[in-house]
């Protein structure tokens, strides 16, 4: 698909442009699309499909309203038990409490195809805005918001060509920056425990920014530890357990995230392994729950709050016509946090 496609039109699709694809009259599309009346598989079929490509979605305001929007923003996550989430919607929240717009939100839970399903079924009922976590998504999920006729923010990871605007972080940036501290700081042999990273794009990026630049110190990872599911605690051990008892001489474990690095680092605690001086350990995000912890665990803040104070700034802006351009990408600096678990001094 070309740069031009992804650029939002300056209109919302609608039943003319699916009825000019398909070669079919408005009246059959508009039969297709609500499921009514008597039309061959074929050209149902042809219409579908012409709308799927063209990313159309029906409207469900009715009558007079049907060209008007409603003033809700759709927040469409991955995920409400993931503590990162909860931080980017207060952010959301506080600077549209201040204007008419509402946000509501979708969960996809990882899953693209979860994700095109509630981007059909919100944008059918014509929001002034989305908010989306991540820039990889579907073709389908891609035609739609792209032919949305609204703003359309992704969030969370500045790594790629958005649809719209962008506010996040660059993730390869901040694996690379963990990587150089933990080379500054002396340690040698390296780990990773993380998610199975297929479907966490942000988490990918990491790693490949954190393994590329311990490439430049001839570092290379030793062993590798996966999960699939919520993070937890009780994840962070059981990884942790595992991947120390297969290869005992490691001294440094970098973490996808901060829970499972809170579970790790009570382990290794727990086992009275030295912090930092026997192995070192970080995770990512920078979550307020570290304060509690023995030892201050070493992470990465990513902005969370600030990414959704400014998602919603550009969608409000731009629905009330203070803001006229498209393409906004604001890219937030990540915070290395060294904590207690990252301040060996170099051998």
């Amino acid at each position: 698909m070309s740069d031009e496609t992804l650029k939002p039109p300056r209109r919302p699709l609608t039943l003319r442009d699916v009825s000019e694809a398909s070669g079919v009259s408005e009246m059959t599309v508009s039969r297709v699309l609500r499921n009514r009346g008597d039309v061959s598989d074929a050209t149902r079929s042809k219409v579908l499909q012409a709308a799927k490509t063209l990313g159309y979605v029906p409207n469900k305001i009715a009558g007079a309203l049907a060209s008007s929007r409603v003033n809700l923003v759709a927040v469409i996550i991955p995920s409400l038990s993931n503590m990162v989430f909860p931080e980017v919607m207060t952010g959301i929240a506080e600077v549209l409490e201040g204007t008419s717009l509402q946000p509501v939100v979708g969960v996809t839970n990882y899953s693209p195809e979860k994700e095109e399903r509630v981007l059909f079924e919100m944008l059918s009922w014509r929001p002034s805005g989305v908010i989306v976590a991540g820039l990889e998504h579907s073709d389908a999920s891609r035609a739609m918001l792209a032919g949305a006729g609204v703003p359309v923010v992704e969030i969370m990871d500045t790594d790629g060509t958005p649809i719209d605007s962008v506010v996040g972080i660059s993730h390869r940036r901040a694996g690379r920056e963990m990587a150089r501290a933990i080379v500054r700081a002396g340690y040698q042999r390296v780990a990773f425990l993380g998610t199975k990273m297929p479907l966490d794009h942000r988490a990918r990026k990491r790693f490949e920014g954190f393994t590329e630049a311990l490439a430049k110190d001839a570092i290379e990872i030793v062993d590798q530890e996966f999960y699939s599911g919520g993070s937890a605690l009780l994840k962070g051990r059981e990884m942790t357990a595992a991947l120390l008892d297969r290869t005992p001489d490691v001294d440094f474990l970098y973490y996808s995230n901060d829970l499972i690095g809170a579970g790790g680092l009570l382990y290794c605690l727990e086992q009275g392994i030295d912090v930092p001086g026997r192995i070192g350990l970080a995770g990512f995000n920078g979550l307020d729950f570290l304060e509690g912890l023995p030892r201050r665990l070493a992470t990465m803040e990513a902005g969370r709050l600030e990414t959704g104070r400014q998602a919603a700034r550009i969608v409000a802006e731009r629905a009330a016509g203070t803001l006229t351009e498209t393409g906004q990408r604001i890219e937030l600096t990540p915070k290395l946090e060294l904590g207690d678990t990252l301040t060996r001094k170099r051998l």
